[in-house]
């Protein structure tokens, strides 16, 4: 009878304990990446979807970028220009130089008294309230734009017939220096049109379809890192004497009742119990807690597990 009774108390306290005296439970993590746009764009193409993995280097999506295409043109423009004064300040104008600046002279001739026609009408409509504000202000950007461009070419045709000193003809060379940049910028601007893959990663999320509008920073892909799976537990100040950098543990996922064996990686104090990855912490308020994190021995059979699963071990 003292037998069945002793039995008894044993069984109750056994039923009575709690299942995380031996056992705790943490979290299957992967290292998180997010792809975003640098430059505002329509998005053309997008040839990849949610869970797939690609390869560092992958194009992801292609954008439009119609602002990129017609910055290009003009910094081919500035930069031919640019070549052609450098030359004509070092060799002197030829006659069909000649022949093209006095072309262009003319042609920024007409602009700009075109303009200022344009603007001097604007003007006495304007004191008559015949058209707003903004209107003139925009004829007369255009016509500072034409007079500016029509005083450089006189410069320019004056220069060609004379000949150009060797001040001139360094800032001639700084200014096709210049262009160079502009166009170099330009086409890494143009780059930027393709989202690649910075990494070996699984696609999680595609956050905008074909059509949609991207804008700068904006995470237009994110997913996790491949070969990055790890396992986080939560353990209180008072249990760290059970755990040591380095210790090897066996894990058991708890979905599909897998082992893996692994290894204590990193302990680090937890800066806000909202981190907590335990599912039954066992800590008093006061305790300090702290983040044990495992890798997996096995890299590539824990390539498999599902991120934020849970899993257990014992320390």
């Amino acid at each position: 009878m003292k037998r069945i009774i002793a039995l008894c108390a044993i069984l109750a306290w056994t039923g009575c304990k709690r299942p995380y005296d031996n056992v705790i439970q943490g979290r299957t993590e992967r290292e998180s990446l997010a792809v975003v746009a640098k430059i505002p764009g329509k998005i053309v193409k997008v040839f990849v979807a949610e869970g797939d993995m690609v390869k560092k280097g992958d194009t992801l999506a292609i954008l439009d970028i119609p602002e990129v295409d017609a910055k290009k043109n003009q910094a081919l423009g500035a930069l031919t220009s640019a070549k052609a004064q450098y030359e004509m300040a070092v060799k002197g104008a030829t006659r069909g130089q000649l022949e093209q600046l006095r072309a262009k002279h003319d042609a920024l001739k007409e602009q700009y008294e075109f303009a200022e026609k344009s603007v001097t009408r604007l003007g006495n409509m304007l004191k008559d309230s015949l058209v707003p504000q903004q209107t003139y202000d925009e004829a007369y950007t255009k016509y500072q734009g034409a007079r500016s461009q029509y005083i450089a070419v006189q410069a320019e045709l004056n220069e060609a017939r004379t000949g150009a000193r060797q001040e001139q003809q360094t800032m001639a060379l700084g200014q096709q220096e210049r262009a160079e940049g502009a166009l170099e910028e330009v086409d890494t601007a143009y780059k930027e049109r393709y989202i690649i893959a910075p990494q070996d990663m699984s696609i999680e999320t595609v956050s905008l379809n074909e059509g949609e509008l991207a804008l700068p920073g904006y995470a237009l892909f994110s997913g996790y890192l491949a070969r990055s799976t790890y396992f986080r537990f939560t353990l209180p100040e008072s249990r760290l004497s059970d755990v040591k950098k380095g210790q090897e543990l066996v894990l058991q996922v708890a979905y599909n009742k897998q082992e893996i064996k692994g290894q204590v990686s990193v302990i680090k104090k937890l800066g806000s119990y909202a981190n907590i990855a335990t599912a039954y912490p066992d800590y008093e308020m006061q305790e300090s807690l702290y983040e044990i994190r495992v890798l997996p021995l096995g890299e590539q059979e824990a390539e498999d597990i599902i991120t934020q699963t849970t899993v257990t071990t014992t320390f």
